[in-house]
């Protein structure tokens, strides 16, 4: 593999603190954009009579962007300049909020929200591919990583509160333009500030290889969030299959080509896969139980929209407090148990939202969120560390994009498991509160289909019959309930196992050490008989 003849690394680049600035802030317009959604998704249902498979849709819409495209325009961005698509996906992002605010369907919305997450997936997997060419390895960089994966996690508890905010005085369309003005600063500052070129590859882009990725992962993603969801199994069963066949297409593609856009060698190494698929399970689980927690805060415990977003702030502040421990315990004891420490308060996290009920004080919400936020804290940094620190510089925007993936990918599968979890619980419940009703013989199928389709659905059908109004309400608010638990009891599991990879793939400290310096020394000499 060949490179752009750039600087030798320093320790950290000259304005270091400006620099690292402008990339955290370009990150934090991305990751605002992922949680803006979800605080509106009630306004949403209700101004547009919306299924809960829609609002799924909506609230995973940025992700899947971000996740189809992030590998391909990682690629791109090695080759053709990291800080050039970085300033063009923050411009973009401008546009895709103006869109999704303005949109006159929920389908433009969904297509809108798509949008939004392809221009992300320009601008986010850049600001890690540049901290990692741009610092050299070592305590320095592992500061630098730990605070932009702190303030990306982060990003999400301070978009919830920002659009609750709004959301009190405006229409749901203002919680999508909250990253707009933040982008525009973030353009002139990472214009300014960071260097261009630097240890940037002049292989070719594998093209196809980048198409059928892009593919693959809309299927898998599309296909995770439908095929548990009411009458769509058929649909999203013929979407896995898909997502399968284009995977194994990519897989021999990735084989048989020179210029892999994914370099299957490096992905093979156990300090990549294992992070990589730890970290996928414990920001998706973050993303997930966001999704599920502002719907129960709103629908079941009468939160406005403010009042939701404030009651994550806990976790914003676990994720603040953690990340610098978080730094020091992965440089002292490795990335295994910094991992499983988080892994544990993310458990503890879920096991707590099982006990949320309708008559949850506020103190319970707020131990559930905090316990979520500190383990994403904790595991987040060593699972990014590792990435960059298993693959070549060059070819940085590899790491950056399975970095992305992880929260992203990850924040994509548990929103759409989750909230098909919700969808179907909701929807299973409802129905047996129907079967029971000594009014279940008056009940036409097509309010039957409006009760089950989702929480916003039921309030319209509750309208239309005001003499029914205050039974409808308690089992829609039951069945909200039921199907929040099974999707939380999903999550509890999902740690578990995840907890359970990270415990037996990972090696000791000094292993890992180890690894890490043999992978080191294999790419420089892969590096020197490439340049003959």
């Amino acid at each position: 593999m060949t490179a752009v003849p750039a600087p030798t690394v320093t320790a950290v680049p000259r304005r270091a603190r400006l620099v690292l600035s402008a990339l955290i802030l370009a990150a934090l317009v991305c990751n605002i954009n992922l949680a803006a959604a979800n605080i509106a998704l009630p306004e949403i249902g209700d101004a547009f009579g919306s299924t809960q498979t829609q609002l799924n849709l909506v609230a995973l819409g940025c992700s899947l962007g971000l996740a189809m495209s992030v590998l391909y325009l990682g690629a791109l961005a090695d080759r053709y300049g990291r800080k050039q698509l970085l300033l063009l996906g923050l411009v973009l992002t401008v546009v895709a909020s103006f869109l999704s605010a303005f949109s006159v369907t929920v389908e433009m919305l969904i297509a809108a929200r798509i949008f939004t997450g392809i221009a992300a997936g320009m601008a986010y997997p850049t600001t890690l591919s540049l901290i990692t060419a741009l610092w050299a390895n070592g305590p320095e960089r592992t500061k630098a990583i730990a605070l932009w994966s702190a303030v990306s996690a982060m990003a999400t508890v301070i978009g919830s509160v920002l659009a609750g905010l709004l959301l009190e005085a405006f229409w749901w369309g203002s919680a999508f333009l909250i990253a707009a003005p933040i982008a525009a600063v973030a353009v002139v500052m990472v214009w300014v500030a960071v260097p261009a070129h630097v240890h940037e590859s002049s292989d070719p882009v594998d093209h196809l290889g980048g198409v059928v990725s892009v593919l693959a992962v809309a299927a898998f993603v599309l296909g995770v969030s439908t095929v548990f969801a009411p009458g769509q199994a058929t649909l999203g069963a013929v979407l896995l299959v898909v997502a399968v066949v284009l995977f194994a297409g990519f897989g021999i593609r990735q084989r048989a080509t020179r210029h892999p856009l994914y370099d299957l060698t490096v992905a093979r190494r156990r300090m990549f896969w294992v992070p990589a698929a730890g970290g996928m399970i414990v920001f998706g689980s973050l993303m997930g139980a966001m999704f599920v927690g502002q719907q129960f805060l709103q629908n079941i415990l009468g939160y406005d929209t403010f009042e939701a977003g404030l009651a994550v702030v806990p976790a914003a502040v676990s994720l603040l407090l953690l990340a610098p421990v978080s730094a020091r315990l992965v440089t002292a004891r490795g990335s295994r148990v910094t991992m499983l420490c988080g892994y544990a308060l993310v458990l503890i996290g879920f096991v707590t939202m099982l006990f949320w009920r309708e008559s949850t004080p506020y103190w319970l919400v707020g131990v559930g969120f905090f316990f979520i936020g500190g383990g994403a804290a904790l595991a987040m940094t060593p699972a990014s560390r590792a990435l960059t620190e298993s693959t070549p510089v060059a070819r940085v925007g590899m790491a950056s994009a399975t970095s992305d993936l992880q929260r992203d990918l990850g924040g994509s599968i548990m929103q759409a498991i989750l909230g098909a979890i919700l969808a179907s619980g909701f929807a299973a419940a409802f129905a047996r509160q129907i079967s029971a009703s000594s009014d279940a013989s008056s009940i036409s199928a097509s309010v039957t289909e409006a009760l089950q389709a989702s929480y916003a659905s039921a309030l319209h059908v509750a309208d239309q019959y005001p003499q029914y109004q205050d039974q409808i309400l308690a089992a829609a608010a039951q069945s909200l309930v039921t199907g929040a638990l099974a999707a939380y009891l999903v999550g509890a599991v999902a740690i578990v196992l995840g907890a359970a990879l990270v415990g037996f793939g990972l090696p000791s400290h000094a292993r890992e050490r180890e690894l890490v310096e043999q992978y080191t020394r294999a790419d420089a000499t892969a590096e020197t008989v490439s340049a003959r």
